[in-house]
């Protein structure tokens, strides 16, 4: 996988795409080991996920593939594409605020080796204090950015030159409790993953899993999406639930929720990371 390739497509749907692509990287060397396509129908799109070695591939310098692609393929089927290089370790800052169940998640799976997660962590980032303990003795330098109302633009200002400083490819929300500007996301479109429990908007406001227990609800659950400018409504990666009864109590769903939680973010994470995901129109395309 590490000197491995994927490029990623979307374009209107037409007939020979399949045979295009697979005919330029077979022309060129590549031996492809994982492909994958789906068409909406709905709205006439085709997506594409191919993987291929680059062992044999004739296009050595890896910033030219992108243009030849571009000049014999993507300009004549109007096709929006990235070109991804597995050998690349991506670097992932974390935010987060009080609570630690996703924290701790991420950075067991970034140590694992059973998890064989590539990528770094330089930094984590919150607007507390109270979690530096909990994050130091793993090796990560942590971050006290203090965000202060009527003070956030200053706040911000200080996370940016940090991610610069340190070169970071994408950002994950932790259960960071803060909401961050579009100036801010504009900077990494795509590229910041956030979670949230799965009852919004029917259970807003600081203690969700009161209301829903006040409520009575059979199912909770949490959402990894990438984040946009509409609070929580950005496209959706990954989804779990858990069911439950009346004869859980408020803290039996907090628990069960910061399992789903636990488990939603880390596929989020990992399906960014193994370039599996295609975003058109404000939803994905997953392929796994």
């Amino acid at each position: 996988m590490k000197n491995n390739a994927v490029l990623l497509i979307h374009c209107p749907d037409q007939s020979g795409l399949v045979a295009e692509v697979t005919r330029f990287l077979h022309e060129r060397g590549g031996n492809i080991i994982r492909l994958d396509e789906h068409v909406d129908q709905h709205i006439g799109r085709f997506f594409m996920r191919v993987e291929w070695q680059l062992d044999d591939f004739e296009i050595e310098e890896k910033e030219k593939i992108k243009k030849i692609f571009y000049d014999r393929i993507g300009h004549k089927y109007d096709m929006e594409y990235e070109v991804h290089f597995m050998d690349y370790k991506p670097r992932m800052a974390v935010f987060a605020t009080k609570a630690s169940h996703c924290l701790y998640e991420i950075i067991y799976r970034t140590q694992s080796p059973s998890e064989n997660w590539n990528v770094d962590i330089p930094l984590v980032i919150s607007n507390r204090e109270s979690l530096r303990d909990n994050v130091e003795p793993f090796g990560i330098p942590y971050h006290f950015i203090k965000v202060e109302k009527g003070k956030k633009e200053e706040a911000e200002k200080k996370q940016i030159e940090l991610l610069k400083k340190h070169d970071i490819d994408f950002i994950v929300f932790a259960r960071y409790m803060q909401i961050v500007s579009d100036d801010f996301i504009a900077r990494y479109p795509n590229r910041i993953i956030n979670i949230h429990h799965s009852f919004l908007p029917a259970f807003i406001g600081p203690k969700p899993y009161h209301s829903a227990y006040e409520r009575g609800v059979k199912i909770i659950g949490a959402t990894g999406h990438y984040v946009t400018n509409e609070l929580d409504a950005g496209p959706i990666i990954f989804q779990d639930v858990h069911r439950i009864s009346h004869k859980d109590s408020v803290k039996d769903l907090i628990r069960k929720g910061r399992q789903v939680e636990k488990i939603v973010i880390s596929e989020a994470i990992r399906l960014h990371l193994d370039r599996k995901i295609l975003v058109c129109n404000n939803k994905t395309v997953i392929f796994d």
